[in-house]
């Protein structure tokens, strides 16, 4: 006989489940940060953290005055949370410092980053009457269809970072101006990762052509490489790039991705995963924590490349946006799947070193993912 378990008694109130989908992130970054100080942040982020809503299984948009019903949603945390969410993921020392709504979303998306993903938050702070930042996704036909609800800060909401922590990396956008704390940073030593958001105006401003001065590393979609350099083939936009910052990788979605390591001489194109993509949100920013993990451990371009790629083509197999990043779990799990040949794998063994052993041993038995908060 099948006993159910009953839950709580009554009138007691729901509580999320915010248990460690990743509990092997610390493993590995003790792998990666093998004969380190244990001191500092891997990567330091500042953004803004929105609640995402993603209906899966939709035939299309509603028509007006009708409803459609649909056994698909999942949430999760969103915006610069995708990128938090990934590094921590691959174990890396997260620091993140951005504005938090005093609403129930607000303290929903505060708990899932720093006891469910280990997202370091004390830079972080809550805004008194200020609405968490919304947006619901409707995917449908390999596509998707978005809406935003997000209300600027009030005067005096925020304060810029005047105090940012010692970091090996950092991350910004360069859409607007570098700002001085990364400046701070680099001055001291730490690598600026940077990409870029989509002109809604299409005028592809040279300004950020010009920002390229203060990163290390750029990590442009093509479209975006091609539209700033003014340039005809990714091919043309990565070497034009190549010209104005250290590290540049352009990211071709199912066609991979190319890069040059001006630092280093190297070359590299590395193809994409070879899977089924079911949504492609939050790819990008999985793709940076990959090379950005590379990047760390001291890998060879070509290696940097192609660890991207895994990640960012594991992470498009599921519908969640920020909780389809992957873990150690499931990159060491995915051998094992059957889903693309061994010569494929075989691209991959220069990862195995990094893998926690018991990663290893449970092999497809055991991989695990967060669950949506809605089901």
């Amino acid at each position: 006989m099948t006993v159910t378990d009953p839950g709580p008694p009554p009138g007691t109130p729901p509580e999320p489940s915010l248990r460690d989908p990743c509990a092997e992130r610390g493993p590995a970054g003790d792998l990666l940060h093998a004969g380190d100080a244990p001191h500092g942040l891997d990567v330091f982020l500042t953004g803004r953290v929105f609640m995402d809503m993603i209906f899966t299984g939709l035939p299309g948009l509603p028509p007006p005055g009708t409803e459609l019903v649909t056994d698909g949603l999942g949430s999760a945390p969103g915006g610069v949370a995708n990128l938090a969410v990934a590094m921590s993921r691959l174990g890396l020392r997260t620091g993140l410092a951005a504005a938090f709504g005093d609403d129930l979303f607000g303290a929903y998306l505060w708990r899932a980053l720093a006891e469910q993903e280990g997202v370091d938050l004390r830079w972080s702070r809550e805004i008194t009457g200020w609405p968490t930042p919304v947006t619901v996704s409707l995917a449908y036909d390999s596509d998707r269809s978005m809406v935003t609800y997000a209300r600027p800060f009030p005067p005096g909401g925020t304060a810029p970072v005047t105090a940012p922590p010692a970091a090996a990396t950092c991350f910004v956008d360069i859409d607007r101006p570098v700002p001085g704390w990364a400046l701070e940073l680099r001055r001291a030593g730490t690598r600026v990762f940077a990409d870029v958001a989509w002109d809604p105006t299409e005028t592809w401003s040279t300004d950020v052509l010009d920002r390229l001065r203060h990163v290390d590393v750029f990590l442009p979609n093509a479209v975006e490489a091609m539209a700033y350099t003014r340039t005809r083939t990714p091919e043309e936009a990565l070497h034009a790039l190549a010209d104005r910052v250290p590290v540049v990788a352009v990211k071709q979605g199912a066609a991979g991705a190319i890069a040059i390591d001006s630092t280093t001489g190297e070359q590299a194109r590395a193809e994409a995963l070879p899977v089924e993509a079911l949504d492609p949100t939050g790819a990008g920013d999985v793709f940076a924590a990959g090379f950005c993990f590379g990047t760390l451990a001291g890998w060879p371009l070509a290696h940097r490349l192609s660890f991207a790629n895994l990640c960012a083509g594991l992470s498009v197999r599921h519908h969640s946006g920020s909780l389809g990043a992957p873990c150690w779990g499931e990159i060491a799990a995915f051998g094992d799947t059957g889903e693309v040949p061994p010569e494929v794998l075989e691209r991959y063994a220069f990862i195995v070193p990094y893998i926690p052993e018991a990663e290893l041993e449970r092999g497809h038995d055991w991989v695990t993912r967060a669950e949506p908060t809605l089901r």
